[in-house]
Parts: C-alpha cells; structure tokens; sequence
C-alpha cells in the first residue's frame, strides 16, 4: 500500500460528500421515518447523548472507507463509478443483507440502508478516479 498515491483532497471530498448524501438519505423528508419505524421499533428518535461520539466515528468510518476506495481505484485499474459499485455490489449489499435478516429487520430496512452505501460507493469511485 502506497498512501503517497493517494490524493488527500479527493478523500476529504468523499468524506464530505458522504456526510451531504447521509444527511439527505436520512432525512425526515426522505427515508428516516420508514427506517426509524423499523429500527426504533418503538424507542424514541436518538437524542443528542452520545452525539459527539457518533458524529466522529461516523467521519471516521467514512475517511477510512474513502481511504481503502482510493487504494481499489488505483489498483483494480477499472473506471471509479466501476470500482466502487463492484465493491458494493460484493462487499456491502451481500454483508447488509445477512444482517438485516437475521437482526429481523427486512428487506426495507436493507433497500435503504444499502442504497445510501450504494451513493457513497460509487460517487467515492468517480470522485476519486477523477482526482487520481
């Protein structure tokens, strides 16, 4: 792994424009009611508690996600849209799916949450493909 090949700016893109698609993925006007009305399962909306700690680890896991894309758009050698729906295609929606049945959650709560994945994944590819 050669963290030198990797454009810095382009990941930091990534991280910010998967922070605009989560908020307006799941957002009440969106597919946050539906995903809550499962999810919750009668809790209520998540309060400000652990916020801090939820935000970081959610700008966290999407640097470290951008970070493994720029490596798979250099070495897979394929266009970025390409790369990134290949490693959603094999990697996210297969491994959302498992869970999702077994934590009784249903083929909604999956088509939502992969779809986002699915944003993310290939919008990361050409962002980072572009900047290569």
């Amino acid at each position: 792994m050669d963290f030198g090949s990797i454009n810095w700016l382009a990941v930091a893109a990534c991280v910010v424009v998967s922070m605009i698609s989560g908020s307006l993925w799941y957002n009440p006007k969106t597919f946050f009611p539906a995903w809550w009305k499962i999810v919750g399962a009668g809790r209520e909306q998540p309060g400000m508690e652990n916020m801090g700690m939820t935000w970081a680890l959610t700008v966290l896991s999407s640097f470290v996600q951008a970070v493994a894309m720029a490596f798979m758009v250099n070495a897979m050698g394929t266009p970025g849209i390409l790369t990134g729906f290949m490693l959603w295609l094999g990697f996210i929606a297969p491994t959302y799916l498992v869970n999702k049945l077994f934590a009784g959650h249903g083929l909604k709560v999956w088509a939502i949450e992969i779809g986002n994945h699915l944003v993310n994944f290939v919008l990361f590819g050409a962002i980072l493909a572009a900047w290569r």
